[in-house]
């Protein structure tokens, strides 16, 4: 099967930084459904990983989270799916990525996709909308439909996890949605998403609230550059409130947090399939939600950036566009080719 892949971790310009192989097409585990894929996405845990993990030596490491594709053959446990359902999943960071052809995937963190959109706007959704979800209702645990008269500040809120983030808690919660962005197509990215306000994270946090009239906020999704943001993050919190983080803050110090009785809160959405938690088909159940949101118009799909075929090429391209900070919305690629 063609898949794309590294042997070596290199920078994305060079040519081997990703190429396209050939190899075998995987057998299904007792749980596992074979998925062919027809879309993927990249995030920024793609081109994480592909600076930070080097590969065994004479092994291909193949990326990719985000798929949306057609079940080819099931495992013999599986018991959700059947041969021919359209689906949509994030995957598992410690199993082999969806920059293949045919992928392998536990029927627990998989879902039936969307039936109103296409491959392309489908395959924008599972890894954010399943970081989002999580944050919002198993870190910070708000309750849904609840929430009202707290305010929610959503730093980094036109990227990939803020462009659902801010729809899921603007349709499930009655928060008040503050995001940041730094330019005007993001700005009003953000507002048509559903931010109340949006202030710009090039200025002191706190200062732009106040300038908004928010005040201080109850709770802080902080999505990117945290490092950057904290003290800020701190001064615009209240006394007792709620912090989530998803990016890596090498040396956080939480004693900054213990003032004002500030909670800390770490989502990364692969902790459920990587340690096959009792919960683990939570992820399947929350993207079924999310479909039928989307089906019901109350969601709509995040991509933003559509790069073509799924290939070396458009991988690295997709690789550089994350990496210089200014994606807004999902970066998505559709089909192997001939």
């Amino acid at each position: 099967m063609k898949a794309i892949g590294y042997r070596r971790s290199l920078p994305i310009t060079d040519p081997q930084a990703l190429e396209d192989v050939e190899l075998p097409t995987p057998t299904p585990g007792p749980r596992d459904l074979l998925v062919r894929v027809s879309a993927v996405s990249v995030n920024p845990v793609d081109t994480k990983i592909r600076r930070s993990r080097q590969p065994a030596e004479g092994t291909v490491e193949v990326l990719g989270w985000d798929a949306v594709g057609v079940v080819e053959a099931i495992g013999d446990a599986v018991s959700l799916f059947s041969v021919g359902d359209r689906v949509f999943y994030a995957g598992a960071i410690n199993r082999p990525g969806t920059n293949s052809e045919q992928h392998l995937v536990d029927e627990r963190i998989v879902a039936r996709a969307p039936v109103s959109l296409d491959d392309e706007a489908a395959v924008a959704l599972p890894l954010t909308s399943i970081t989002a979800y999580e944050l919002l209702f198993d870190r910070l645990r708000i309750a849904k439909g609840g929430g009202a008269g707290r305010k929610l500040l959503v730093v980094g809120g036109a990227g990939g996890v803020g462009s659902i983030l801010i729809q899921l808690a603007r349709q499930l919660t009655q928060l008040e949605i503050i995001a940041t962005a730094s330019r005007p197509e993001t700005r009003q990215w953000c507002l048509d998403l559903g931010a109340h306000a949006v202030i710009d994270h090039r200025q002191p946090l706190s200062a732009g609230l106040q300038a908004a009239g928010v005040g201080h906020v109850d709770f802080v999704a902080s999505l990117t550059q945290t490092e950057q943001h904290y003290e800020e993050i701190i001064a615009s919190l209240k006394p007792q409130g709620a912090l989530a983080v998803i990016d890596d803050m090498v040396g956080l110090d939480a004693m900054k947090l213990k003032t004002k009785s500030i909670s800390l809160h770490w989502e990364l959405m692969f902790t459920r399939p990587l340690f096959e938690t009792p919960d683990m088909g939570e992820q399947g159940r929350l993207l079924a939600e999310v479909a039928a949101l989307v089906d019901a118009g109350r969601l709509r799909s995040t991509v933003n950036h559509r790069l073509g075929l799924i290939n070396a090429e458009n991988l690295r391209r997709a690789h550089a566009l994350i990496e210089s900070g200014t994606a807004q919305g999902k970066v998505v690629l559709v089909g192997f080719g001939a």
